[in-house]
């Protein structure tokens, strides 16, 4: 059995969440699992050993019991009969990848896993526990400031609660990258808001009754020199408490 120091100071293993997309690389033009490199480069940067987790298996405890920590990245849109509501036109889904996050999202949390999620996966979480989206933000809040443009981050100005772990992470105030035209409209339940844009719409959401499971509506990847939210993630994943639990459900000797 390792000694307690050199347990913590094993790199924690960060799944990652990746989609299914049409890719063209080299002379090939097909389906592949793919992940911006930014997410990868940040936990490495953070202290973590990042893992690529497909939306193409059924073995959700399986890959939770690999992992220390998971990432629910961005991406597109829930199929909003997940929540009850009828698609509005600019709501584009991948209703495969849902199945399998959603499924995914469940076994990490019975597990006690910390999780992240980051834009989508913020609204994985929000929905997963019951919550709604606002489909089409730009209607709601009657500007585009959150999606500028077709591949174009804005600048959002973030306020935190104080006390909030967010606001512990990140202080009070936090600029951010955003690209959401999606946003929380009913909260899922044991969710707590913790972030705002002067707007008002929900920008970080909680879960207080776990160790460390926060959403964040911004693209924290895209900051390369800001690790913080990562690094908190990695600092959580060596937890002792979670490194007992994952040995035990991996079938191995604590």
């Amino acid at each position: 059995m390792a000694s307690n120091g050199s347990e913590r100071d094993r790199r924690p293993v960060v799944g990652l969440t990746t989609y299914v997309e049409p890719t063209r690389f080299g002379v090939w033009a097909v389906d592949a699992a793919v992940l911006h490199r930014s997410y990868l480069d940040c936990v490495v940067r953070a202290g973590g050993v990042p893992v690529l987790l497909p939306p193409v298996t059924d073995g959700h405890a399986e890959l939770v019991s690999t992992v220390d920590a998971l990432v629910l990245v961005g991406g597109a849109d829930i199929d909003p009969a997940r929540y009850g509501r009828p698609p509005h036109p600019a709501t584009v889904t991948r209703p495969e990848r849902d199945a399998f996050e959603f499924a995914l999202l469940d076994a990490a949390l019975a597990a006690g896993l910390p999780v992240l999620g980051v834009c989508r996966g913020m609204e994985v979480l929000n929905v997963a526990l019951g919550g709604t989206l606002v489909q089409h933000l730009p209607e709601v809040a009657g500007h585009a400031a959150h999606q500028p443009a077709v591949a174009t981050f804005g600048t959002t100005e973030i306020t935190l609660a104080e006390g909030s772990r967010a606001a512990a992470i990140l202080g009070r105030r936090t600029t951010s990258h955003c690209y959401h035209h999606q946003a929380v409209e009913r909260l899922g339940n044991g969710l707590v808001p913790v972030g705002w844009a002067a707007d008002g719409t929900v920008e970080a959401v909680e879960l207080p009754a776990e160790r460390f499971v926060l959403g964040v509506q911004w693209h924290p990847e895209q900051v390369g020199d800001d690790l913080r939210l990562f690094a908190a993630l990695v600092e959580a994943a060596r937890d002792p408490r979670h490194r007992q639990h994952r040995t035990t459900r991996a079938g191995r000797q604590p």
